[in-house]
């Protein structure tokens, strides 16, 4: 049982609220000043404090300036009026929530629900910041280089407030692993976690998965189906991919993220959500507004927090890190190699990675396989001459003296320099070419090479076929 504060200068509006909090086994008291809620706080600390920003003599933010008197109160602001989500309060104290006045009884009653004490929440945090200083894994995250403490450092942060979070990252970087550890260290971790892939479902249907449909509402729906956002209720919906998302639907997503009202497609009966949204995606996302694939006013209202993922190949000894506890996770579960040699580590090591922790994981799972005792050595990793190490690189010729085989690929108007020549296996680049150039160069001829084949192509490759999908789509495949 908690102690909730009220600070609400309407008498009959606190008295509501607190009724409301004593109702779900909470004890509550109301301070209709900034005054009378110090001399309270001073006489008992609150776990909660729903504090209305506009007061009679003054903003209810004047409260805050004394944190160590607040401690690990959880803090919800109250407001009739429209509160940004960066308008948090001073450093040091973050809003868990925001309640729009009049307040929603079934609104509070769900976060009530899901509070869970500040000293709780501090404890399981530091077991998780006590097992990555043992074993190098944050939550689902495997790493010690500074780029992903910085990771670590904002998903701790950001994880029990109610801001949105914009993940975004090469893929194959983590990115959901992200959007999972901070639903795992937030108070809506009981509820339901959802993944929902806008590049994967089909644009005729990505409307009615998101936010359902009546029997009925159009061919084929044949039973009544709950959305994404009504299944998610309480918890979080992680977005990946949402500059895939239709135009048309964003403008829908937008309104949901305003109001938490929504309708499922055939129906007229307003439906309420409570989800907190964490979105993703590995394009540019200003480049993604500029050219048409995303809405900027959803672009501004998804990115209030933004993490950052770096790439693979810009986490140095990261890498031997992730493979290690890949072929041990590999060998407490079905036996075979436990352990790489230094050459094989070296070999991962002088990778580039094009493909992230999904194409390690792949490569690892791959060599492990044909490892016939308890060591994995280097004979099935990635060759130097696709790695494209500093040492390969610098021998590489010019380009004048490189042969280039011109392939012509069906619904590509352009040819592909450097493609592979058929029945070969070495692609040969030019030092200083542009990455993703060479990343195009590498996928399209390997598909060419694979006979068009994806799914032999993405084995190849060692990415997921999700992210050859993508490429292929983006290069006019």
């Amino acid at each position: 049982m908690g102690h909730a504060l009220i600070v609400e200068d309407d008498e009959e509006s606190a008295r509501m609220i607190a009724a409301l909090v004593v109702r779900e086994g909470h004890t509550a008291a109301c301070a209709h000043s900034i005054g009378a809620a110090r001399r309270l706080i001073a006489t008992r600390r609150p776990d909660l404090l729903l504090l209305d920003l506009h007061l009679r003599d003054g903003s209810g933010f004047d409260l805050l300036a004394d944190l160590d008197t607040l401690g690990d109160t959880v803090l919800v602001l109250m407001s009739a009026q429209a509160v940004p989500e960066t308008s948090t309060g001073p450093p040091g104290l973050q809003a868990t929530d925001y309640l729009p006045k009049p307040i929603n009884p079934q609104h509070l009653k769900k976060l009530l629900s899901r509070l869970v004490e500040p000293s709780q929440l501090r404890l399981e945090l530091d077991e998780v910041q006590e097992r990555w200083r043992e074993t190098g894994r944050f939550g689902h995250l495997i790493g010690r280089s500074p780029p992903m403490q910085r990771v670590y450092r904002q998903m701790s942060r950001v994880a029990d407030t109610a801001v949105s979070v914009f993940v975004h990252g090469e893929s194959g970087t983590g990115k959901e692993l992200v959007a999972r550890g901070v639903h795992d260290l937030s108070g809506r971790r009981d509820q339901p976690f959802l993944a929902v892939n806008c590049a994967a479902l089909s644009p005729h249907l990505i409307e009615s998965e998101i936010f359902g449909h009546e029997r009925g509402s159009f061919s084929g729906a044949e039973h009544q189906h709950r959305g994404f956002f009504e299944r998610a209720h309480g918890g979080t919906l992680f977005l990946d991919e949402v500059t895939e998302m239709p135009l048309e639907l964003q403008a829908k997503l937008l309104r949901v993220l305003e109001s938490g009202i929504f309708m499922r497609v055939g129906s007229v009966q307003l439906q309420q959500t409570d989800v907190r949204i964490i979105a993703a995606t590995n394009r540019d996302a200003a480049e993604a507004v500029t050219s048409g694939k995303l809405r900027e006013d959803l672009l501004y209202r998804l990115h209030v927090f933004p993490i950052g993922l770096p790439p693979l190949r810009e986490r140095g000894d990261d890498i031997q890190l992730i493979a290690r506890s890949f072929l041990q996770d590999l060998h407490h579960a079905d036996g075979g190699a436990e352990r790489f040699t230094p050459t094989a580590l070296s070999r991962l090591s002088a990778y580039h990675w094009p493909g992230n922790v999904r194409e390690l994981r792949n490569i690892v799972q791959r060599t492990w396989v044909m490892a016939t005792g308890p060591e994995v050595g280097d004979e099935w990793l990635p060759p130097p001459t696709v790695a494209a190490a500093p040492a390969a690189a610098a021998r590489a010729l010019p380009r004048r003296d490189v042969p280039t085989a011109r392939a012509t690929m069906a619904g590509f108007d352009d040819t592909v320099p450097g493609a592979l020549e058929p029945g070969g296996n070495e692609l040969m680049v030019e030092v200083g070419t542009q990455l993703a150039d060479v990343e195009r160069r590498v996928i399209l001829a390997t598909y060419e090479s694979c006979g068009r084949n994806k799914e032999r192509t993405a084995a190849v490759l060692g990415i997921s076929m999700k992210t050859l999908y993508n490429r292929l789509k983006e290069y006019r495949l």
